[in-house]
């Protein structure tokens, strides 16, 4: 007798269990199961009763895990020392079908070890009502000891269908049936924000710094780092030792599933080696105060502790929400350039003296790229960049020509800023690819050209596959820029860490072997002259000890680099110099 049957992601389903028989309620018929669509199921996470206790003292340290399809979707946050645990949690989930079962593990939280495993439960979406909230008791269940009683779950669960998915989708096939060539893009973008979970924006974060953080150790310092938070999205920065005042410079996204936006959640912790992390404090940004296509500089205070954070945050709208706006830039409207030429006119040069200009770019697409999946194929974005403004396209999905139609406009701070477009792959699992990069200076920029660029390395020295089509406008205050030239640059908050390369490390080897050598040879020829080898060689030898140390004055020994650097300059005009040879043969 079978005790459990496989699902086919690899869960385990405790026996009795059966796909098609009803865990709760009567079955609804009125599910379309001919055209699915999406649906948003709203769960509730309530509270335990009568957990199991995994720990000595007799009690747990209970969190709840929710999967779907074999993903989790969703964690909540951990109650200590309670076996009765009241959460209090909401989560929103947009699923393709209700056919997939919602699955529930209650796990106790241990520290520095595993957590250990209380119960889990299953929950058949295709029993529940739709547009009707309903309280689900949940009883725990271990496949391994079916017969314990290791207590239940109370959820209040939600299901309806995502009608704003289907006006969404007939938007896009509206707003891009004015031109034929667009018509099959739209279908992809749809079937792409169908796999995402139709996520509206994206937020980019850059952690800049930390300023005055309450010290935790005994030495009066701290090892500071930050976890952030946003719905089940979640990224932890690095640790920064022994410091106050941290610099970390690091950059991340987070997916915007909800129009209104969110509350990131942040917390700032000190690591400490074999106990428990010190609290230092926390703070939240609200992203629904922020306006999006543009980015915020936030100093946020920490509560509970001291000392405060400094960010910088971009909100871009996904093509989900702003596809429809692709064919409408500032530029082509003639009463807006009218407008914007006007700002930035001969008789408003002391006007706002940090708005030196507008820089509109049109990222249209891009042309044999590399391919960085195992499939043979990419799943590209551009990111657009001009100083620390970060902007995002989205993503087209199994694709080496990808068409991106995407308008970004700037404000120029200083007319010598360089932009830069950079095309990633995106991989779920892990950090973007990077597949090249095009770096242009404002000042070079001819308006209203569309051009073709040549992707090169992240260091700009080579080329790399692909090609990337741009189309960019350059408007700007010729007095506000000369003024701003005189004032120190803008600082760039994030910055590509050095990594090691091998070829300058095996260049520097090259260089130091020969210097190496140059004083091992000199050591011989010296010590030659001592053992008069050569009674010519060693007598000039003498003679010329004799008349330095006679004639000797300081000003000689920078004479002598002189002659040095002399001697050289004469090899390189000679060709005899091999330096450049060697390099060009690495």
């Amino acid at each position: 007798m079978l005790d459990s049957c496989k699902l086919k992601t690899g869960e385990t389903l405790p026996f009795g269990y059966n796909k098609r028989t009803n865990t709760i309620g009567t079955s609804n018929a009125d599910f379309p199961l001919a055209d699915p669509g999406m649906y948003q199921l709203d769960i509730t996470l309530k509270r335990g009763q009568n957990l199991a206790a995994r720990d000595r003292g007799g009690s747990s340290d209970p969190y709840v895990k929710f999967k779907i399809g074999g993903k989790e979707v969703f964690r909540s946050k951990t109650i200590h020392k309670n076996l009765n645990p009241v959460w209090e949690e909401k989560i929103c989930i947009l699923i393709d079908h209700p056919r997939e079962p919602l699955y529930i593990k209650v796990f106790d939280y241990d520290f520095g070890l595993q957590d250990d495993f209380i119960g889990s439960a299953f929950l058949d979406l295709m029993s529940l009502e739709l547009n009707r909230s309903t309280d689900i008791n949940l009883t725990l269940k271990d496949p391994h000891y079916p017969d314990h009683d290791l207590g239940t779950i109370l959820l209040s669960v939600l299901l309806a269908p995502k009608e704003e998915q289907r006006e969404v989708t007939m938007l896009m096939r509206k707003s891009w049936k004015r031109s034929s060539k667009f018509q099959p893009q739209s279908l992809r973008l749809s079937d792409m924000h169908r796999k995402s979970q139709l996520w509206r924006g994206i937020v980019s974060i850059t952690l800049i710094e930390g300023c005055e953080l309450k010290a935790m150790d005994a030495n009066g310092l701290s090892d500071p780092y930050v976890k952030f938070r946003l719905g089940h999205q979640k990224y932890k920065s690095k640790i920064v030792p022994k410091t106050l005042n941290p610099q970390w410079r690091e950059q991340f996204d987070f997916h915007l599933y909800e129009e209104r936006g969110g509350i990131i959640d942040i917390t700032v912790w000190d690591k400490d080696a074999g106990k428990r992390d010190d609290f230092i404090g926390r703070c939240q940004v609200d992203l629904s105060t922020l306006s999006r296509e543009q980015t915020h500089k936030l100093e946020l205070q920490l509560v509970e502790g001291e000392g405060w954070l400094v960010l910088l945050v971009t909100l871009t709208a996904s093509a989900a929400v702003s596809i429809s706006d692709l064919s409408v830039n500032s530029l082509e409207d003639q009463k807006e350039r009218d407008e914007i030429l006007k700002r930035y006119n001969t008789m408003r040069m002391f006007h706002n003296m940090k708005d030196v200009g507008f820089l509109q770019v049109k990222v249209i697409r891009a042309e044999a790229l590399m391919a960085a999946d195992v499939t043979g194929k990419s799943d590209p974005f551009c990111v657009v960049e001009l100083n620390n403004d970060r902007l995002l396209t989205h993503t087209v999905y199994k694709n080496l020509n990808p068409e991106w139609n995407k308008v970004f406009t700037f404000n120029i701070k200083d007319i010598h800023s360089v932009l830069e477009v950079t095309v990633y792959d995106e991989d779920r699992d892990r950090s973007a690819d990077f597949l090249g990069k095009v770096a242009i200076p404002l000042l070079s920029i001819q308006n209203g050209e569309q051009k073709a660029y040549v992707l090169k390395n992240k260091q700009l020295t080579g080329p790399t596959k692909g090609v990337i089509y741009l189309e960019i406008d350059v408007i700007f205050n010729a007095v506000k820029a000369s003024i701003r030239t005189l004032m120190p640059k803008e600082q760039k908050y994030i910055e590509e860490e050095n990594r090691l390369s091998k070829q300058l490390l095996l260049r520097n080897f090259i260089r130091m072997k020969r210097c190496v050598m140059v004083l091992i040879n000199a050591a011989y020829y010296v010590n030659s002259c001592f053992d008069w080898d050569s009674p010519q060689r060693s007598l000039a030898a003498f003679v010329l000890f004799l008349f330095v140390v006679w004639n000797f004055e300081l000003y000689m020994i920078p004479l002598a680099l002189l002659l040095l650097l002399a001697w050289n300059y004469f090899l390189i005009l000679s060709g005899k110099d091999n330096t450049q040879h060697d390099t060009d043969c690495m």
